[in-house]
């Protein structure tokens, strides 16, 4: 399918295609936003605005000291921290001492988190205090070698910072006890970064910026590999995408985008920190969006143009009492990523914003955006929009073949600059997910319609999708089934009003005293929250096929 039945419906004024060879890497796109907009505010945190020049400054001496600890070019480091100022300055100072950034999820578990540290081979971390615990408990399993810590109250000054980290350690026990020799104060590192000498290394576009981790089939977490030139394409692919209603933003009034994904992951870390750096737009930093009460609270305090979200997060805040204390006036585009919109909450955000919500799509392996619904459109389409400019999809069989003008089910294909280079050191999964001519395979299974448009009707593997994050079910079979009183277990996906999906276990015991309580304390200490069983059951058997294989698709269907 070499035409583009979509272009048709693109608004005027987005191209077909981006042009990403405009900058070699992610920190000619950030250095020049550095140069261009010193002086506006890049990032707003608990009432401290940060300008970029100070960004700027801060990341400079954070790429000096972790040049100065004797890292070798290409050296992963380790992020770990909720949407705090500290974070983006580590994104820039990584990615300008000539090194790999590794998101991690802050509330993994010590055995989660071994796992994502030696598979990334990262020997350094930076880590928010509040987790430092998790680090402890299994540093010495991994290569980290070099501790960074950070505090909530950091960069918010001497005063504010004391009360903030005060309230955070001592009022609210955020803070477990925790033991790290040789860890250093995030504040001692930029000074120390400040005497050190820091040597700007020249970054190819084929250069690794960041590992992405994303479950597999198996369950075992894979780094995704996206280079530069992967994110530079789809900050500028979500900059055109965008551009037809961001051009409202009245003139001399600074582009303003709500920050309440976790930066960790992918959504966040492109469509809001790296396009408000190409805009110079203001990112306001919500580092706990499931307090409600606490971001409506900061939001009544911004004029704002975009906020990119997940259906839990729009669906939570336009049900909340306070949601009226926002002015939502000059909002211009809500994004909806990371799982489906359902059409009661677009419709509700529609009628109390005034601003529709556009459902796109896209994953880790996508830097992430593949398609969204165009910003212009009123109407929920329900679908999963139009391929972004420079983007190909299209429908597979199960040979590989494209039968996207068929009308038929498939697996959804994608091709595009943002399609990344491969799985970490994993060549075998890689060749799994990558066709000859260059698409990768989703495992969703959809639909094209005669206007190209996409929609998702199945998933081809067994995965949960939790408020956004993947819950891959043979993981959390494999961790219940080290329990001593579990002959097997299945996990299956059920559907959830608040989180879409939630995850249900099924368990056979092997001995008759083993309770619903054991198991949920199991899981708590062995699986972060997402990916905990909401519904537990037991039987006295499971179904299965000839060969053994339990059947999860008719578990599904019990449900």
């Amino acid at each position: 399918m070499t035409d583009r039945p979509w272009l048709a419906a693109y608004p005027q004024g987005v191209p077909a295609d981006i042009d990403a060879s405009q900058y070699q890497s992610l920190v000619q796109l950030m250095e020049q936003a550095f140069r261009d907009f010193a002086n506006r505010t890049a990032y707003s945190f608990m009432g401290k605005d940060t300008t970029f020049a100070q960004t700027d400054a801060q990341s400079r001496q954070l790429a000096a000291y972790l040049q100065s600890l004797g890292l070798e070019r290409g050296a992963r480091v380790a992020l770990m921290m909720p949407n705090i100022p500290q974070y983006p300055v580590a994104v820039a100072a990584v990615l300008r001492a000539g090194f790999v950034v590794v998101n991690v999820n802050p509330l993994y578990t010590p055995r989660e988190l071994e796992h994502q540290l030696k598979d990334s081979g990262a020997q350094a971390i930076i880590i928010i205090e509040n987790f430092a615990a998790t680090l402890q408990a299994c540093i010495a399993a991994t290569p980290v070698k070099h501790i960074v810590l950070c505090a909530m109250g950091d960069r918010l000054g001497l005063i504010k910072g004391a009360i903030v980290n005060h309230v955070v350690r001592k009022v609210k026990k955020m803070v477990p006890a925790f033991e790290l020799p040789g860890a250093v104060r995030f504040n001692d590192a930029l000074a120390k970064g400040g005497g050190a000498k820091f040597t700007a290394p020249a970054i190819q576009p084929d250069d690794i910026a960041l590992l992405q981790y994303t479950g597999g089939t198996t369950g075992v977490s894979k780094g995704a590999v996206l280079l530069h030139r992967n994110i530079i394409a789809n900050v500028l692919q979500s900059e055109a995408w965008n551009s037809p209603v961001m051009a409202k933003v009245p003139a001399g009034e600074q582009p303003t985008s709500i920050c309440a994904l976790p930066l960790y992951h992918i959504f966040a870390f492109t469509v809001n920190m790296m396009l408000s750096m190409r805009t110079g737009g203001k990112t306001v930093l919500i580092p706990n969006p499931r307090d409600l009460a606490a971001t409506l609270k900061e939001l009544s305090k911004h004029r704002f143009h975009s906020f990119p979200a997940v259906n839990t997060l729009f669906n939570g805040l336009a049900n909340h009492p306070d949601f009226a204390t926002v002015d939502w006036s000059h909002l211009k585009v809500s994004v909806g990523g990371g799982m489906a919109v359902q059409s009661a909450v677009a419709k509700l955000w529609l009628e109390k914003t005034g601003c529709p919500i556009c459902e796109g799509y896209g994953l880790s392996e996508t830097s992430p955006s593949a398609s969204c619904n165009p910003v212009t459109s009123q109407e929920f389409s329900g679908t999963i929009g139009v391929p972004i400019p420079s983007t190909w999809l299209r429908i597979l069989d199960d040979d590989g073949k494209d039968i996207s003008t068929s009308g038929q089910p498939g697996e959804i294909g994608i091709k595009g600059p943002q399609v990344m280079a491969g799985y970490w050191q994993r060549p075998d999964e890689t060749a799994k997910v990558m066709t000859p001519d260059g698409y990768f395979k989703t495992g969703d299974i959809g639909t094209m319609d005669e206007r190209g448009y996409f929609k998702i009707v199945d998933r081809k593997k067994d995965m949960v999708l939790v408020s956004g994050f993947n819950v891959y079910p043979n993981e959390v079979e494999d961790v219940v089934a080290q329990m001593p009183g579990v002959m097997e277990c299945a996990v299956v996906g059920v559907p959830d009003e608040k989180t879409g999906e939630a995850v249900k276990l099924i368990i056979v015991k092997k001995d008759e005293s083993l309770t619903e309580e054991q198991v949920r304390q199991f899981c708590h200490d062995n699986l972060t929250g997402y990916k905990r069983p909401k519904v537990i059951e037991f039987r006295t058997e499971l179904p299965k096929t000839p060969v053994g294989k339990i059947l999860r698709r008719m578990l599904r269907d019990q449900t």
